[in-house]
């Protein structure tokens, strides 16, 4: 992004370390980088700087939801405006936007879907996503509010394959600020302000109550805590990794006589992560918690059944994942878990 001379503006050096994959290339070579923008301002913000660090590299992706009248309109001034920038090219995606969990997640899924298929079209080129440190803040309560673990609370990634976040830092203010410096025209999007989605209501009412009470910073504190708790759990992570390497044998079993004796933060991941690799899908608190009872409060209960008719059994101090209809029926339990990466 091109600096100003009065110090109003400049090119943040936190929106330059993202751009890891740029030192991958061989001499005289770049990588591409896509830019997915919507024509807001923190996706125009974003598109400015990327040009700015990687001139040549960039590849615009305006994804079209087609959920407004006119949006393939709105979606082909963002691509020119892409191109004026100086993006390298720029391309128009429509997607059809499903129903499943909600107009907010569906639009979402579609999205990425989308930005997904250019990278990998691309070579696993990283997409760049315009998300504020504002963004964040709005991320973390979500999460606060429905309940959520670590992972959960530690917000967006700056870096999650193949999504790259240079913005997390930045406040949204700071966007349309460069917007306004750069002279470039910011479309608004209606539903950011629609009181029936969540995070609108989040964004124009629960923040602005929140730095009301609490006189001021909640948003910068909400990232704050976010990044602490990425550091956490990236911590417990790793370690729940190398105690599920030692605890699974051949046949898929995890030992709970030894997992027993880890710290709750540590066994409940590695369980989850068991689980997961058995074949479990959409796992809850709930779920992991019911199966941790038989690794730390064994009493000779039974686990309820989990997500894909899995069930989980303990014998010989050991547990296993068992395919429940199969288990049921009196035939041959067959164990669902595969043999650990040693």
């Amino acid at each position: 992004m091109p600096e100003r001379t009065n110090g109003a503006l400049a090119a943040p050096e936190a929106a330059k370390a993202p751009f890891v994959r740029q030192g991958e290339a061989q001499p005289g070579e770049r990588l591409p980088l896509i830019v997915a923008c919507s024509g807001g301002a923190d996706s125009l913000a974003l598109a400015a700087a990327a040009v700015h660090v990687a001139p040549g590299a960039v590849h615009g992706v305006v994804v079209d939801h087609g959920l407004q009248d006119g949006s393939g309109d709105r979606a082909a001034v963002a691509a020119d405006q892409l191109r004026g920038l100086g993006a390298a090219s720029a391309e128009v995606v429509a997607v059809e936007v499903g129903t499943a969990g909600g107009p907010e997640a569906a639009a979402r899924t579609a999205r990425h879907a989308a930005l997904r298929a250019v990278s990998r079209d691309r070579g696993d080129a990283p997409v760049l996503l315009g998300h504020t440190l504002d963004d964040q803040a709005e991320t973390v309560l979500l999460g606060l509010g429905r309940g959520s673990g670590a992972r959960s609370l530690a917000g967006m990634a700056p870096w999650d394959p193949p999504w790259c976040r240079p913005l997390l830092g930045i406040r949204r203010a700071t966007t349309r600020a460069a917007c306004a410096a750069l002279g470039l025209a910011v479309w608004d999007d209606p539903h950011n302000t629609d009181p029936r989605y969540t995070r609108a209501r989040l964004r124009h009412e629960v923040l602005p109550l929140l730095d009301e009470v609490l006189g001021g910073g909640v948003a910068p504190a909400l990232a704050r805590t976010a990044a602490q708790l990425a550091d956490d759990d990236a911590a417990l992570s790793t370690l729940a990794a190398g105690r599920l390497e030692l605890l699974v044998d051949a046949d898929g079993s995890l030992d709970a006589v030894v997992l027993a004796g880890d710290p709750p933060a540590v066994r409940r991941r590695v369980l989850r992560a068991w689980l997961a690799a058995a074949g479990a899908r959409e796992l809850s608190d709930a779920h992991v918690r019911a199966v941790d009872s038989v690794v730390a409060q064994w009493r000779g209960q039974g686990v309820p059944p989990l997500p894909g008719e899995l069930e989980v059994v303990r014998a010989r101090g050991r547990l296993r994942v068992l395919e429940g209809p199969r288990h049921v029926s009196g035939a041959p339990a067959r164990s669902a878990g595969p043999p650990p990466t040693r």
